[in-house]
């Protein structure tokens, strides 16, 4: 007994040290709501909190609170909840959908008294990326203040505000590093910044399950946690958006403003960017100095890629907060300043969280007025803009069509079919103008020549589409509410003899696959041909055209018209039934040009010294788009991997130090016995420098070292040496449509995405060089002058090079970035199904040469 009275003033002198430390200014407190300690069993800060654990904490709050109502949005790859905690006053909460539809009508018409009256909407978004954990914690103590809090200020939040608080973007990143980080915290906390709780292993939490940095994704919207959070943004439009992350240990704590913007003509209003961003900095500067936390502005961090959490907000009319703490990475770590623990990290994001709050309520009806502003001046702008509209073609490729138009929609652009329904246009004058800028501006100049991430983003050359400026407004027909309602297709009919698929459509590699899968044989055809199909139509086959014949197959003509129909309701493909193999024009089908194709195995190597986003990106193409099983090896087992499993090996950028000269010759033997090396970035580099083969990058002209070297200012280094990175930007190519790399292709000049310096030089075989930059390559984004003329203008984008019966393909450039680039990602796809039929051709040796 006398132990337990000795031990209870501990415990409740912690738990008042847990209160000082985070919100005592918001006491006294309502106790019949659950705080965070008490629920979690711990103080917060001293553990990283599983996300379950986080869900459970909201969903049992929304039961304790009439001021709480918990929802969810979507579900992680992993089978995570995505979810948001409403937090207003009862009457708010009764009232949501009326609120919503005001909300979204003061956008639209303006009126003083409504705005006044009506409560801002903010959202405070958390841990986008997972091993930035802070707040995630703080998501959590910001809630508990305002459903527990007596405090007169709070209770205005809540009357004048509905707080959506979604307290983790990335919940499967988060879950790799929270379980890291308690796996290797000890009782006693180790500070040492070597200490393995504060070094993850590869690929680390920032990312989700398939490694992709979800802060790119708003924009792009390839993956369920930006796409359930689209589907919920164009449904409210938030006034204000907020975007908490962290940055390096010895650094401090950043608020907007951020540095100026790298656009030399910014689409934003200078309202959001100067006015509201100046306005709002003033409430985090007044938390933060009240606290004494140091902080900074306007040095980095640039808002001009439209697809980060702190920028797609500003495109809608809000306006979104960038937030970075000094990160503990772990429990505590050691700075220049001493010990950072998690506690601190934390309450500087709930500081902020709490001061984003009173400031849009105190600045709402500003807020109502700007949002109202901005899509005003969306279609005043769109006026005086010559572009009436962009329009592109239907062509054979539906399913890039397809996915092309899903993205616009999923933004809420207006699409609409052409008068003669050959084609689509997007007007310019419509709400959503900047986006629409966004999807098919390009742009060369530049305000700044260093950029944070990507300086380019025109989704239309993402998506190779070939679209145009229209000075007068074309006739519009039907608007396009589905993506899906575009597709046409040719319904298979059972035949006993064949069957063409057309490669054109990028879903064909998928029905490939699946029909591999099912035990079906299937070719490929090396010549373009003309053939008659069973409805009586010549039918024009192109290079990389399917074709399977019946006869040929173990299963009879029932079986396989059973998998044909399920391949086009699975994939949306044509397939066209034969009764004969004689063309009309070019080869017939018994052609030695029409090649069998073997199943892909393919493997990628993982882990330290790779590059965990194109890694990702590549397992998310095959397992995603084309649904067919990847292997995957981490790099440091590759000595006893048997490739002889494979008939594929995939490289992405790394560096690839461990691999020594013996690893080199088992790659180079097993390539040589008829395998096929894909090799793409810096690896590419790689397989160069230790002459795996023979290709050659492009190296800097030497030049005569001047007798003075020029004095530059040492304060500019970084933005004078940081121009001649290539943060990302958008070139054009020459593809050979004729090489099976060029398969499916219908034009030569697709639009590629380069964001390293990897130069590659063209191939000394005149047929190996595969795709070329063009003489003027620029399309958009910033590329220095010296990388332009001096190395891209001479480079190519991608070769392949033979070693014995093997090639090695060279992708200079990610051909699947960040899982969108559909300008380029068929010419990985070819590249797995046919490089084992890929041999390069030589020239006749002559006598003379032979002596």
């Amino acid at each position: 007994m006398k132990l337990f009275c000795l031990i209870l003033p501990l415990l409740f002198a912690c738990n008042i040290h847990a209160q000082d430390y985070f919100y005592s200014n918001y006491a006294p407190f309502d106790t019949t709501i659950i705080s965070p300690q008490k629920y979690l069993g711990y103080k917060i800060g001293d553990f990283h909190t599983r996300h379950d654990q986080v869900i459970s904490y909201f969903k049992k709050l929304s039961e304790l609170s009439p001021y709480a109502t918990y929802i969810e949005y979507g579900k992680t790859f992993e089978g995570r909840p995505l979810c948001m905690l409403i937090i207003s006053n009862p009457e708010n909460l009764q009232n949501l959908e009326n609120i919503r539809k005001q909300h979204l009508g003061l956008m639209v018409k303006y009126d003083d008294k409504l705005a006044s009256e009506l409560p801002a909407i903010v959202n405070l978004g958390y841990n986008v990326h997972g091993n930035e954990p802070s707040s995630t914690e703080a998501s959590m103590l910001t809630a508990y203040t305002l459903l527990a809090s007596q405090n007169e200020s709070v209770k205005n939040y809540l009357k004048n505000e509905v707080i959506f608080i979604d307290p983790a973007i990335n919940p499967d990143g988060r879950e790799r590093h929270t379980q890291w980080a308690n796996m290797y915290r000890s009782e006693t906390l180790v500070s040492d910044n070597d200490d393995v709780e504060h070094n993850e292993n590869w690929p680390r939490g920032r990312t989700n399950h398939y490694w992709f940095d979800l802060n790119r994704d708003w924009l792009l919207a390839i993956n369920p946690e930006s796409r359930g959070k689209l589907s919920w943004y164009h449904q409210w439009y938030p006034n204000v958006v907020t975007d908490f992350h962290e940055m390096g240990t010895n650094s401090s704590f950043f608020f907007e403003p951020m540095k100026t913007n790298g656009s030399k003509d910014p689409i934003m209003p200078s309202e959001n960017y100067i006015e509201l961003n100046n306005l709002f900095s003033e409430y985090f500067i007044k938390a933060a100095d009240k606290i004494g936390s140091l902080y900074f502005t306007k040095e980095v961090f640039d808002g001009t890629y439209p697809g980060y959490g702190s920028s797609y907000g500003d495109l809608q009319g809000g306006l979104a907060l960038l937030f970075e703490q000094a990160s503990s990475r772990g429990h505590m770590q050691n700075t220049p300043y001493g010990d950072l623990t998690f506690a601190f990290t934390i309450r500087n994001q709930y500081v902020s969280s709490l001061a984003t709050l009173q400031a849009a309520m105190e600045n709402k009806t500003k807020l109502h007025k700007y949002q109202n502003f901005f899509f005003k001046s969306a279609l005043t702008n769109s006026n005086s803009d010559k572009v009436k509209a962009y329009t592109f073609k239907q062509d054979s490729d539906q399913n890039r069509i397809k996915a092309f138009i899903d993205k616009l929609l999923i933004h809420k652009v207006k699409v609409y079919r052409n008068a003669d329904k050959t084609g689509y246009i997007v007007p310019t004058k419509q709400a959503q103008y900047r986006m629409v800028q966004t999807f098919f501006e390009t742009y060369e100049v530049y305000h700044d020549s260093v950029f944070y991430d990507a300086s380019a983003w025109s989704l239309a050359n993402f998506y190779n589409i070939k679209y145009q400026g229209e000075n007068i407004m074309p006739n519009t027909g039907v608007e396009i509410m589905d993506a899906n309602s575009i597709l046409s297709l040719v319904k298979v009919v059972k035949s006993d003899y064949a069957y063409l698929l057309d490669w054109n459509d990028i879903n064909c590699a998928s029905a490939l696959n699946y029909m591999q899968t099912k035990g079906l044989v299937l070719a490929t055809s090396f010549k373009p041909f003309t053939i008659k199909i069973m409805d009586g139509k010549n039918y024009k086959a192109n290079y990389g055209t399917l074709m399977l014949p019946v006869a040929k197959q173990k299963l009879n003509s029932d079986e396989i018209y059973n998998i044909l129909k399920e391949v086009q309701d699975k994939y949306s493909v044509n397939i066209y039934s034969l009764n004969s193999g004689i063309s009309t024009e070019g080869i017939d089908l018994g052609s030695g040009n029409v090649r069998v194709l073997q199943k892909p195995t393919p493997v990628l190597l993982i882990g330290e010294g790779t590059n965990s986003n194109e890694a990702g990106e590549i397992w998310h193409h095959f397992d995603q788009r084309l649904n067919m099983p990847l292997s995957k090896v981490m790099i440091h087992r590759f000595r006893q991997l048997d490739l002889n499993q494979y008939n594929t090996l995939i490289l992405v950028s790394g560096n690839y130090a461990s691999l020594d000269s013996i690893d080199v010759k088992k790659i180079s033997d097993w390539v040589a016995q008829g395998n096929t090396l894909i090799t793409i970035g810096t690896a590419v580099s790689w397989a160069i420098k230790v002459k795996l083969l023979k290709e050659k990058l492009i190296e800097a002209p030497k030049k005569e070292k001047p007798v003075v070297v020029e004095r530059k200012p040492f304060d500019q280094a970084e933005e004078l040496l940081g121009k001649e990175s290539l943060g990302g930007a958008i070139f054009k190519t020459n593809i050979d449509i004729t090489h099976p790399i060029g398969f499916g292709y219908t034009q030569n000049e697709i639009p590629v995405y380069k964001n390293n310096n990897v130069w590659l030089s063209p191939s000394e075989n005149e047929y190996s060089t595969i795709s070329k930059y063009t003489a003027n390559p620029h399309l958009d984004g910033y590329i220095s002058s010296k990388n332009l003329n001096e190395f891209m203008k001479n480079a190519a984008s991608c070769v392949v090079s033979q070693i014995g019966q093997g090639r090695v393909i060279l992708f200079a450039d990610d051909p699947v970035f960040r899982g969108t680039l559909y300008s380029t990602d068929r010419m990985l796809t070819n590249a797995v199904f046919f490089g084992k039929l890929i041999r390069i051709p030589s020239r006749m040796i002559n006598e003379e040469e032979k002596e």
